[in-house]
């Protein structure tokens, strides 16, 4: 709810995947709301990967759990891991 994003990144998605458009959220001005675990879920699936699991936390909304360089303007360190067994 809280990832803004402009009109070239809605068009880069919803130009190559139709149905990215339901991904986002017009707030006017060329801006968009974007729901970005849609967003990667939507790609990861096309990749055929199919064991998704995450995607409820935002950076900006959950102060006291994250740093936001968008929302603070200073930054912190954050991990994300992905890996892939044979």
């Amino acid at each position: 709810d809280a990832f803004e994003v402009g009109q070239d990144v809605f068009d880069a998605f919803c130009t190559s995947t139709p149905e990215a458009v339901d991904a986002f959220e017009d707030i006017g001005s060329g801006k968009y709301l974007a729901d970005i675990y849609a967003l990667a879920r939507m790609v990861l699936h096309r990749e055929g990967v199919n064991m998704i699991y995450g995607g409820t936390h935002c950076t900006v909304l959950e102060r006291d759990t994250f740093f936001s360089y968008r929302r603070d303007g200073q930054t912190g360190r954050m991990v994300s891991l992905i890996w892939l067994e044979k």
